[in-house]
């Protein structure tokens, strides 16, 4: 569908503020599962999309990243970057912003923040793939790594897979607390642990998301038990894991865009060949899911840009006849296109 410039070119912005008057206005509940819909619709159309890996800058102190796509009536991309020693600086480890474009005219139809509209989609994303994957009846979760992503992560495994109970853990005990503090009223069963074996001990789903850019051994094969679930966010550039390989060798593993997962994902650390299974053909039904009740399922999850474009068209409907955010003058708007100098030149009158 083709999403007309305005007459005097204004694109909509949300800003930070009115991305949270939005959510509150829907309900975070609401919000969560209707991203979930929004990029399982997209998914059901991969084929519709331009599909690139992200474009992607390191440094020795992070990555700044652009995610691209199109699915050939609207463009979108983000812009988001990853450092994980901001957190000592009283800064975001994540921040992101992103544009929706009209294909046809080049102008664009959105601009929004991403930060929080990430955090969302990708708890989203997680949950929406638990849905197909995750064991039958799960209630409970383990959630290791307690940082800005983790109460996300438990309200939407709540939300869209019916989790009640989370069980959480990190290395930094103040950030369990945080997360426990946060989650108070929201309906959970929070259980605080002291260690990542205690945290796993009972769950069903085993969600890990950790900020360190290292390869690192968050989960060990002797803490992953037959029919679990694992939710492996955490790992998404090159040089940075979670999981002991020994996993990786036990589970089906399911991603969302393999030439990019085998160079971010957990299984950078396997062979080329390995066999994964692309997400999209889950939800189409074309690949099945969770098979039986023994089956250990991962899904390594990077972020696609697919999901991002889904989060942005969720957000520019969603923005309809509501007063959430403010038009931008950012487009040149001569009476003649041909004549942008004539335009400055009388602004000087």
């Amino acid at each position: 569908m083709t999403l007309a410039p305005s007459k005097l070119a204004l694109v909509p912005f949300v800003s930070v503020d009115n991305m949270m008057r939005l959510v509150h206005h829907h309900g975070l509940d609401a919000m969560l599962r209707m991203l979930a819909d929004a990029i399982e619709e997209d998914f059901l159309r991969w084929e519709a999309f331009d599909k690139t890996p992200r474009v992607a800058s390191h440094s020795e102190v992070g990555v700044i990243e652009l995610m691209p796509t199109s699915d050939g009536e609207l463009y979108g991309f983000k812009y988001v970057n990853g450092h994980p020693k901001n957190t000592a600086e009283g800064l975001q480890t994540v921040t992101a912003f992103g544009l929706l474009a009209d294909v046809h005219s080049g102008y664009p139809v959105l601009l929004s923040e991403m930060t929080l509209l990430t955090a969302l989609r990708t708890a989203a994303m997680s949950a929406l793939a638990a849905k197909h994957l995750a064991p039958e009846g799960a209630t409970t979760m383990a959630m290791i790594g307690n940082g800005a992503q983790s109460e996300f992560q438990c309200r939407a495994f709540q939300a869209i897979c019916g989790v009640d109970t989370v069980r959480l853990y990190d290395t930094d005990p103040a950030a369990t607390r945080k997360c426990a503090a946060n989650l108070e009223g929201s309906g959970l069963t929070v259980i605080s642990c002291t260690t990542p074996e205690d945290a796993v001990t009972g769950a069903q789903i085993i969600t890990t998301c950790t900020a360190d850019k290292q390869n690192a051994t968050v989960l060990t094969d002797n803490m992953v038990g037959a029919g679990v679930h694992i939710n492996a966010i955490g790992g998404d550039c090159p040089g940075k894991t979670e999981l002991h390989s020994d996993i990786l060798h036990r589970s089906d593993i399911f991603v969302e865009f393999p030439p990019q997962t085998r160079v971010e994902g957990e299984i950078q650390a396997l062979a080329e060949d390995h066999p994964v299974i692309e997400l999209h053909e889950v939800f189409a039904g074309k690949t099945p899911g969770r098979r039986d009740a023994r089956q250990i399922t991962l899904f390594d999850s990077v972020g696609f840009a697919i999901e991002d474009f889904s989060a942005l068209r969720c957000i520019h409907k969603a923005i309809k006849g509501t007063d959430y955010y403010i038009d931008l003058d950012m487009l040149a708007d001569p009476d003649d296109p041909r004549d942008l100098y004539g335009m400055l030149a009388r602004a000087k009158s």
